[in-house]
């Protein structure tokens, strides 16, 4: 079985005992979330759609690596290196309920 959730402007596929990375939420590390599913796919073959809740356990907040931003002008002797790390949670997911 398997739901894909949507946060921070992104999808996700999950099922029960994975752990993800999405966009930093404002919530504590160790406490639950519930997320509604745009759909579920049931053990059984079907599809069902907005119908059920996922229940995910924030882990940690951390920062992601580090990306290298470098910017250059040809023949001017202009370069910058900026450097640039973006915050993520990483969520384990409990369970996903089924209504």
């Amino acid at each position: 079985m398997y739901a894909v959730i949507e946060t921070g402007g992104k999808q996700y596929q999950v099922s029960p005992g994975i752990k993800i990375r999405v966009e930093k939420l404002e919530v504590e590390p160790g406490s639950t979330i519930e997320f509604e599913p745009i759909a579920i796919k049931a053990s059984d073959g079907k599809v069902k759609f907005f119908t059920g809740k996922v229940v995910a356990e924030v882990v940690k907040h951390a920062k992601g690596k580090k990306l290298i931003v470098f910017k250059f002008r040809a023949k001017k002797n202009y370069k910058r290196w900026r450097g640039h790390r973006q915050w993520y949670t990483e969520l384990l997911i409990k369970e996903i309920k089924e209504v």
